[in-house]
């Protein structure tokens, strides 16, 4: 008897042990897929954690020019604000497009960032053929800076002036070449063409470094392209500006005259560069990098860094809408003049 009530008091333990058990087991299969669910949330649930690894900022063109020279002046900034490394990397080719669609198909997840500027205007208003739609396909974080489109010539030239420049021209046509770096540097050029009346001989180039070791070296006579990246070569006294493509004389470049001034009437192009992220980059993190770039433009030592490398600090309200508006504001005006002067993507 004894023995049967212990055996029966056993199995009483047992199978109360048992429902325990399955309770246990009911509730870590619970946590289990809570974890499993917040995980499958969208990365806006977890957009306070960003960021946690190195961060690629996508350059794309080579290295040298404008914009890779920003790009690598802010990733220094960047690393020491966010923490983590941001690692600027070239992408070039086809006026920016092939590091454009490298950005567009990373994941949104602010890992993957892009510098670039005027070309996604100008890709636009030519009409090349893209694999991607700016508008569509990539979210407009902040617009960097501005840049003088500068016209040049290699010093051993004759032309002092650009009226000198276009009286060659004109009496010698077809005989002077001009290099470019990208479509934001051939469109200026071709306006200026236009406007003028000249035949000027188009030698396209991969990247502002190449373009501007064959204007140094006599290759071609010369160039417009944005100051970052010629203006040692200005104040060295290897490369002339005959003028500067802004409406109005730069406050950081008040020597040089408007191209306007100098003898093109109603002459006008500036540069200018910004950072986007894949379309679809979590809300919060696009106004993380917002606010951090645009603290990192107000320090008074990086905006001296920015005016002595050629490029003018923005201005005013520069939140991500600024610079999406911007972005389309100049599509529509470069349309218009490539649809006049009759140029088209090649």
């Amino acid at each position: 008897m004894t023995v049967d009530s212990n055996s029966s008091h056993h199995h009483k333990r047992i199978r109360t042990d048992g429902r325990r058990c399955v309770a246990g087991q009911r509730l870590f299969a619970a946590m289990l897929g809570g974890l499993v669910a917040m995980a499958a949330l969208p990365s806006t649930t977890l957009a306070g954690e960003w960021p946690e690894r190195p961060i690629r900022l996508i350059v794309p063109y080579t290295p040298a020019g404008g914009t890779d020279l920003l790009g690598r002046m802010l990733a220094r900034r960047l690393t020491e604000s966010l923490g983590v490394p941001v690692v600027a990397e070239n992408r070039p080719g086809s006026d920016g497009s092939i590091g454009t669609d490298a950005v567009v198909k990373a994941a949104p997840d602010g890992y993957t960032l892009l510098i670039d500027g005027t070309s996604q205007a100008y890709n636009q208003a030519l009409g090349k053929k893209l694999p991607y739609e700016t508008s569509r396909d990539l979210a407009p974080i902040v617009q960097t800076a501005n840049q003088q489109v500068l016209l040049l010539v290699n010093a051993k030239q004759p032309f002092k002036t650009l009226t000198e420049l276009i009286d060659y021209a004109k009496k010698h046509p077809g005989k002077l070449n001009y290099g470019s770096s990208s479509n934001a540097n051939a469109l200026p050029m071709e306006l200026l063409k236009s406007m003028t009346g000249i035949n000027i001989v188009h030698v396209p180039y991969r990247g502002s470094g190449p373009m501007l070791n064959d204007l140094l070296g006599g290759q071609v006579e010369l160039a417009m392209s944005g100051a970052a990246a010629p203006m040692p070569h200005v104040q060295a006294g290897s490369l002339r500006v005959l003028g500067i493509g802004d409406e109005r004389r730069s406050p950081t470049l008040p020597d040089f005259p408007t191209i306007a001034e100098a003898g093109v009437p109603g002459f006008q192009t500036l540069q200018w560069s910004g950072l986007y992220a894949p379309a679809g980059t979590p809300v919060p993190i696009i106004e993380r990098l917002n606010r951090e770039v645009v603290q990192i433009l107000k320090d008074p030592k990086f905006r001296a860094e920015m005016v002595a490398a050629g490029f003018d600090p923005v201005e005013g309200e520069n939140t991500p809408q600024h610079w999406r508006d911007l972005v389309s504001s100049e599509v529509t005006k470069w349309s218009k003049i490539a649809q006049d002067v009759g140029l088209r993507a090649q």
